[in-house]
């Protein structure tokens, strides 16, 4: 079983900036691919970013240039600083990981709101 725990939602104006974090409960060199979703009511959940475990990162195109995904293995955590925020980033953050080995399976965190307004 892995543990995923998020921090660093809350509310921000339009054009402000928030760091989201998700603190694993192993070792990151004990997980494949981590990433960060978001579920904005009335919408299915949606990929945000992605970092893979040798730090190749993915992000889909109404976040790039805007929002920047990392990964500190020494830390056991996975960070998104998210930038230039809308109205319509305003949504639940979760985080991900794809466990291997003796972790092997999908793993999810709580989620975090992230509010945009003004």
């Amino acid at each position: 079983q892995v543990l995923l725990v998020e921090s660093g939602g809350g509310l921000v104006q339009p054009g402000g900036s928030l760091r989201l974090s998700c603190a694993a409960s192993v070792s990151l060199l004990r997980l494949n691919d981590m990433a960060w979703y978001r579920h904005i009511p009335g919408k299915q959940r949606e990929l945000v970013a992605s970092v893979s475990r040798s730090g190749i990162t993915n992000y889909v195109d109404f976040v790039k240039g805007r929002f920047t995904i990392s990964r500190d293995n020494a830390e056991n955590t996975v960070s998104l600083q998210m930038n230039s925020l809308k109205p319509e980033d305003t949504a639940v953050y979760t985080c991900y990981a794809e466990g291997i080995g003796y972790y092997e399976g999908e793993f999810w965190g709580h989620g975090t709101q992230v509010t945009v307004s003004s």
